[in-house]
């Protein structure tokens, strides 16, 4: 446990180096910070601070530098500390920007991505709401082509998917409105994922006369689960990798490795989709070995009462985590107000 003493020291130290990446000395901080101590027990403090992993030396004739430890510690103060708020002027030219595309569901997120971009100034990740957990409104099932059909997805969340399956050749248009109709009139209000489950029961159960419709709408829809599955948007990398922090070509690397592969992206969204608030997941704390150099700040996000999808800002360790932290929650808050809106208009 820290003493008073020793946390203000630290914290001073962490955000100096947020503020500028050079290493700090005792020195700084005595001229910095109105501590009334000396730069001798200053420096003894840090060297403390060394020996319990909250600091580092680059060099022996160097400053020091925060460790994940440190920024952890950081962090943990601003959450007990700090008010989120943001300028309101900020959060209505965001409402604004929104609410003009809001029926494009793709469109929306993509443009939420490229805002908490701009206004952080690091990588940011934004999830579409998740096609499975939303509420199945109607489905339209049309023939293409011999073997293949169009179909076209609406939830009640106002997400649209369409795509092209491969079906048997032998199914009608008489058919598939069959299957639609089926579909629309007994399951309108289940959860996407929910009615694979129900079909699955109900093939057990059911009669002959129903067995061949429902062996047929399960074909369809495990094609529909298949594309349901939801996507990422990714903005601002050529943002972080500008940083000083990543002028190592190695990290630039690490950077690109991990987003390339979206499902290691997705791995940790899905885990930060059922938290409450803003998360912050710090350097080492990430499960994921090639975001080891980097933080997550994020949020989930609500929509008719369900979360949704997550919205993120990835930077380095070393990123302005006050602003980082606001501007997260108050796009995500915007986010929330605006699909509230969208789900009372139908």
């Amino acid at each position: 446990m820290l003493d008073e003493r020793s946390k203000q020291i630290l914290y001073a130290v962490t955000q100096s180096y947020i503020n500028k990446p050079d290493p700090v000395g005792s020195r700084y901080v005595t001229k910095k910070f109105d501590f009334s101590l000396s730069s001798a027990t200053i420096r003894n403090i840090m060297a403390d601070l060394e020996e319990l992993g909250f600091l580092s030396q680059p060099h022996t004739s160097a400053g020091r530098i925060p460790t994940d430890m440190a920024y952890r510690f950081y962090v943990d103060m601003l959450m007990n500390q700090s008010s989120f708020d943001f300028d309101t002027h900020i959060a209505d030219e965001i409402k604004r920007r929104l609410d003009r595309i809001k029926n494009d569901i793709n469109g929306f997120f993509k443009e939420v991505s490229a805002t908490l971009s701009n206004l952080s100034s690091y990588m940011s990740i934004a999830q579409p709401p998740k096609a499975l957990n939303s509420t199945f409104k109607k489905i339209e099932l049309i023939k293409y082509k011999e073997g293949s059909i169009a179909a076209v997805l609406l939830t009640k969340e106002n997400i649209i998917k369409s795509k092209i399956l491969q079906i048997d050749p032998f199914l009608t248009q008489k058919d598939l409105n069959r299957i639609a109709d089926f579909l629309n009139s007994e399951y309108e209000g289940f959860t996407i994922d929910e009615i694979r489950s129900v079909l699955l029961q109900r093939l057990k159960s059911e009669k002959a006369a129903w067995y061949q419709l429902l062996t047929k709408a399960m074909a369809i829809y495990e094609q529909i689960l298949f594309f349901a599955e939801n996507e990422i948007f990714i903005e601002g990398l050529y943002d972080v990798i500008n940083l000083p922090d990543f002028a190592d070509i190695s990290k630039m690397k690490e950077i690109y490795r991990a987003i390339k592969d979206k499902d290691l992206l997705l791995k940790i969204i899905e885990d930060l989709r059922e938290s409450e608030g803003v998360q912050v997941i710090i350097g080492c704390e990430n499960p994921i070995q090639e975001l080891n150099k980097f933080s997550i700040v994020a949020s989930s996000y609500k929509s008719c009462g369900k979360k949704m999808g997550v919205i993120a800002i990835i930077g380095p360790t070393r990123m302005d985590y006050l602003k980082a932290i606001s501007m997260v929650d108050l796009v995500s808050r915007c986010v929330c107000e605006i699909l509230q809106n969208v789900d009372s208009e139908y």
